[in-house]
């Protein structure tokens, strides 16, 4: 993973942090706890994935319309399987 990225995601994890820090929801919910007599210790954990994407990753004879003429990428058709999502062309096809 390049420094550019590191930095990125360096970034996206201090905007999480900010927006938790600064939601008026949460510090709400927050003194209404201790109100209660209790303190309040928040912890937030968060993964962050990452797939670099290449441009020529449509599987191969298998271009599927997304919606928008875009073909699913092998990650896409993947994904759906694992949710038992069958595409329209497997539909058709013997022992689907």
């Amino acid at each position: 993973m390049n420094a550019r990225v590191k930095e990125l995601i360096q970034q996206l994890g201090e905007a999480i942090h900010e927006s938790v820090s600064e939601s008026d929801q949460i510090a709400g919910v927050v003194k209404d706890i201790r109100e209660e007599g209790f303190d309040v210790l928040l912890m937030l954990e968060a993964t962050i994935g990452l797939n670099e994407v290449e441009e020529d990753e449509t599987v191969e004879g298998e271009e599927h319309d997304a919606g928008a003429g875009a073909p699913f990428t092998r990650n896409d058709v993947s994904f759906l399987k694992s949710l038992r999502i069958t595409l329209p062309s497997e539909e058709d096809e013997p022992g689907s």
